[in-house]
């Protein structure tokens, strides 16, 4: 039996609603929209961390993040940990990843040095554009030179710290007070981004894969639309300021806000929305590059990210506690080979979690589940039921981050803090989660329910060292 190949196309920081396949009017992602079209498309899909590293980890292995004991940032993931990857290796898979995955700090490390494989065969990884001596770097010093000291978006601040400290030059000129509502446009060439860096070295890939016989699993992880939102003036130029949509403020919200506080919202929004853009014309191209090397009908697509953004809601930016639907809800779309069951134009509401990613791909692949993957599968393909999981049969979403967690349901959300903090949402009434009704009494019921759902979901999840036998 011939296994098929794994393309998961990964974005950073891509809120479920940024997607016209889901319901944006004014984005353009005409790509990824073809791409919800021929597959199936969970409109309701959360993410088990709000930031980066331990959310990737989560989806990438299966498992919580508590499970893992990666629930915040800067934990270096083990390299024995039982990722993807490493299952797939054991089968035969050329694996590889390009771009960015995250997996290690990387402030306070020189980049010019070999990372860990993580049981890639194949390894371009970048985890910022243009800040340190990667392969994003090398890519632009191969192929424009004289780009060099336009790709950086500035030093993120641990890095400045620990280049100082260390006496590190890298001889490359950084932009100066780098934040996170940083935006405009690139002031490079277009093919000389990191979005193109990722999709350029994909299609590579994928051209040297089609005269192989192994199967392989790609994981190609782009940075946008994470912050700073830097991006090339023509996509910009798809969505002037003044026409995007505002946040959702109440009225005098936090004392009411900056009086400019909703055009610069607006230009942030703006250049996000480019960021996107930007990916869907190379997730275009590289869905192309699958149709003419004639791997198309053997390869499965994913495409999904890691959390979303405030976007200027709550008057922030970025992501983090308590993972309301705009942090914690990300895009989520399979496209299977015909030949495996593949449906299209499939779209569910049923609420799914990126744990499920790991299970369901290796049900496809006809390869055992191993006990510590705490994800269901899915019903992607024709026959294929849903199978049992951790969180199968509550129908909720759980965001866990250190000293606190966060429970979707179908109607609210509810999130047990800090201090022992209770926060309960009515989505139906408030989306954007701006009204915390845990102390009201028409809500006594509903908060007890939440709460129970979130004792059961953590007694669930349990999971223990596998015991060798009986004692």
């Amino acid at each position: 039996m011939k296994r098929p190949n794994i393309l998961i196309l990964h974005t950073d920081q891509q809120r479920f609603d940024a997607l016209g396949a889901n319901g944006n009017r004014i984005i353009k992602t005409p790509n990824l929209d073809r791409l919800a079209a021929e597959g199936v498309n969970y409109s309701r899909c959360f993410v088990q961390n709000p930031v980066c590293m331990p959310s990737r980890i989560s989806a990438m292995t299966g498992q919580y993040c508590s499970s893992l004991g990666i629930t915040r940032m800067g934990v270096p993931v083990p390299q024995d940990t039982l990722t993807i990857q490493k299952i797939l290796k054991g089968y035969g898979y050329d694996t590889a990843l390009i771009g960015k995955l995250h997996y290690l700090p990387h402030a306070n490390r020189d980049h010019s040095w070999p990372h860990p494989s993580y049981d890639f065969n194949h390894m371009e990884l970048s985890d910022e554009p243009g800040c340190y001596e990667d392969a994003y770097r090398a890519f632009v010093a191969r192929k424009a030179p004289d780009q060099l000291d336009l790709i950086s978006l500035g030093l993120p601040p641990a890095a400045k710290v620990w280049q100082e400290t260390m006496n590190f030059r890298d001889g490359i000129k950084h932009p100066e007070n780098r934040t996170s509502s940083n935006c405009g446009a690139f002031p490079g060439r277009s093919d000389c981004t990191h979005t193109a860096f990722v999709g350029e070295q994909t299609i590579e890939y994928l051209k040297k894969q089609a005269a192989g016989s192994r199967p392989f699993f790609c994981f190609s992880g782009f940075y946008s639309p994470h912050s700073p939102c830097i991006t090339p003036q023509e996509f910009i130029d798809l969505y002037p300021a003044d026409q995007m949509p505002v946040p959702h403020l109440p009225q005098n919200f936090n004392g009411g806000h900056p009086a400019d506080f909703l055009q610069t919202a607006q230009k942030f929004s703006s250049c996000y929305y480019a960021m996107i853009s930007e990916v869907d014309a190379w997730a275009g191209r590289i869905l192309d590059a699958l149709d003419q090397s004639g791997l198309a009908d053997d390869t499965i697509v994913v495409f999904t990210s890691d959390h979303g953004e405030w976007l200027g809601e709550h008057l922030k930016y970025g992501k983090g506690y308590w993972a309301p639907d705009i942090v914690s809800r990300v895009p989520m779309i399979y496209r299977i080979p015909k030949a495996l069951g593949g449906v299209s134009g499939l779209s569910s509401d049923e609420i799914v979690e990126c744990v499920d990613i790991v299970p369901t791909l290796l049900n496809l692949c006809a390869i055992p589940i191993a006990p510590c993957i705490q994800g269901r599968v899915l019903p992607v393909a024709a026959g294929c039921a849903a199978d049992d999981g951790c969180g199968a049969g509550d129908g909720c979403g759980l965001t866990e981050m250190e000293g606190w967690r966060s429970l979707r349901s179908d109607k609210y959300r509810y999130v047990a803090g800090p201090d022992n903090a209770e926060m309960l949402f009515d989505l139906n009434s408030d989306p954007y989660e701006y009204e915390n009704v845990a102390r009201s009494a028409s809500y006594r019921d509903a908060l007890h329910e939440m709460r129970g759902l979130l004792i059961r979901r953590m007694i669930r999840i349990e999971h223990s060292m596998e015991r060798s036998w009986v004692y």
